[in-house]
């Protein structure tokens, strides 16, 4: 695998082998990647999760990390992403993890340069190794994926991280319910209640509602959103025993879940956190054992 863009791209052997090595990762510890590489993180958005397990999976793979800022490169000077890139290559950059506010960023730049791309996020599109992440939570709760009921709610027109799962969860064999308002469907087709989707579902994934890609549009304060789409408290009482809460953060606390829900025993959101780390860790060491 030369580069890891979309979770379109993987076949289900490919996404259980992931999931598999980062098993071993995390059994095992993160060791040292043989060769040297270089590798950096070009993020042109705010990330704490994804940046920071990023960097921390690199370190344990005793890769070198060069340093980028956004706002303090050559791109406020107008230069393009890919003369960013080809820039990187030129000096000797192995791999890049890139987020990027435009969707498909990387389709003007996977087969026109030598350097691997991860995609760290791209706009509205797709977000690949939270997805693996996820998956792997999930298989370290249930074990396989076939005829688990997952429900995704929230914001899923503008969510990189609901079409990334529905892709990779259909292909395993899960059934994916959305819950939102009608106008943040998107493509998807979608519940807007949950009376009928919160008994019977195995995973609750929770999206933040994205402001920022909102502007100018107030269909709901923070309290009529937690009231009408959010997880309550009294909807969390109606969940399966064995269900859990999920969700990509940052969280928004009292909109799209109840402060109180975020660290309750169904929650697995921080073991997704933990779980990123060796799942990027699994990742790097595929895309650069290609480059031996």
């Amino acid at each position: 695998m030369d580069h890891l863009v979309s979770m379109k791209q993987l076949t289900e052997e490919e996404i259980m082998a992931l999931l598999e090595r980062a098993e071993t990762l995390k059994k095992l510890g993160i060791r040292e990647f043989p060769g040297k590489y270089t590798v950096s993180n070009l993020f042109f958005e705010p990330s704490t999760r994804t940046k920071m397990s990023f960097e921390m999976a690199e370190r344990k793979l005793g890769l070198e990390v060069l340093p980028f800022e956004s706002s303090f490169s050559s791109a406020l000077k107008g230069e393009t992403l890919y003369d960013t890139v080809k820039t990187l290559e030129a000096i000797g950059v192995d791999a890049l993890v890139v987020r990027h506010p435009e969707d498909g960023y990387y389709e003007e730049l996977v087969g026109r340069t030598s350097v691997s791309i991860i995609n760290g996020g791209d706009g509205s599109g797709q977000h690949p190794t939270q997805s693996l992440l996820d998956l792997f939570t999930i298989k370290e709760e249930f074990g396989s994926f076939e005829g688990l009921n997952v429900l995704i709610a929230g914001d899923i027109a503008h969510s990189r991280v609901a079409r990334s799962n529905a892709d990779a969860l259909t292909k395993l064999g899960a059934n994916v319910t959305y819950l939102c308002p009608t106008e943040w469907a998107g493509e998807f087709h979608s519940v807007d209640s949950w009376d009928e989707v919160i008994g019977t579902s195995d995973v609750v994934m929770l999206l933040r509602v994205q402001h920022e890609r909102h502007e100018g549009e107030e269909l709901f304060t923070k309290e009529s959103y937690h009231e009408q789409y959010g997880l309550t408290e009294q909807r969390a009482l109606q969940m399966k025993k064995n269900a859990i809460i999920m969700h990509p953060g940052p969280f928004n606390r009292g909109v799209e879940i109840a402060d109180s829900l975020i660290e309750t025993a169904q929650s697995r959101i921080f073991k997704q956190m933990e779980n990123g780390v060796y799942i990027r860790a699994a990742v790097l060491e595929e895309i650069l054992k290609g480059r031996h």
